[in-house]
């Protein structure tokens, strides 16, 4: 779980990037590799609370309030992509931002592991409100089907009013921790990018990206 903090997402005054670890034989890798690493409790049922555990600790004063949460399984992502989930917040009215990309693959747009976005973008638009998440093939009808990214920008009040929730109805029905967000009427947008990063699932995913950071 990778953290990475911002005084304000307007002027993107980047600030550390953190590595929250619930294992210290994790801290102890990111550590001995000159990162920064913050150790939180490995019972927390969530990134999300990992992140603001991580952010609490480190920054008790408050002195940051944009916050990027990406997942230590993207090892490879395009730096630019990280840049581009900031845009959302650029509106005050957005609580979270997060990104998507348009499905191309027939096939993908099937897969309940796939996460499908429902927003509404017109020709041209790059950012839009999220109105649902889900791993059906939603909405029905032409049109595009979009690829949720689970890369996370949060204001950090948003943030904090997140891991105070109690889980909701539908994100135990489908298994996504976003869905407790717009159930309680908090605001994600979207931006749209072009590519979906490379996670590492399996051992050969490690390999391959071994392989990027390498040369």
């Amino acid at each position: 779980m990778i953290v990475h903090v911002l005084r304000r997402a307007e002027a993107a005054q980047v600030g550390p990037v953190l590595v929250a670890c619930g294992d210290q034989a994790i801290a102890d890798a990111v550590t001995s590799a000159g990162g920064m690493a913050v150790m939180t409790d490995p019972g927390l049922p969530s990134g999300s609370d990992r992140a603001f555990a991580a952010l609490e600790a480190f920054d008790p004063a408050a002195e940051y309030d944009v916050i990027v949460n990406l997942q230590g399984d993207l090892p490879t992502i395009d730096p630019s992509v990280i840049d581009t989930v900031l845009k959302p917040l650029r509106d005050p009215a957005v609580d979270i931002a997060t990104l998507v990309t348009e499905i191309a693959d027939e096939a993908e747009r099937h897969d309940p592991n796939a996460v499908k976005a429902v927003v509404g973008l017109a020709y041209g638009e790059t950012v839009g409100r999220a109105l649902y998440f889900s791993r059906a093939t939603v909405p029905t009808g032409d049109g595009a089907h979009y690829h949720h990214i689970g890369i996370y920008a949060y204001r950090r009040a948003a943030l904090r009013q997140f891991v105070e929730l109690p889980e909701s109805v539908l994100e135990k029905r489908e298994k996504l921790e976003q869905l407790r967000a717009l159930e309680a009427g908090m605001r994600i947008d979207v931006a749209l990018v072009d590519t979906v990063p490379d996670g590492v699932d399996t051992p050969a995913d490690l390999e391959r990206a071994r392989a990027i950071l390498e040369t």
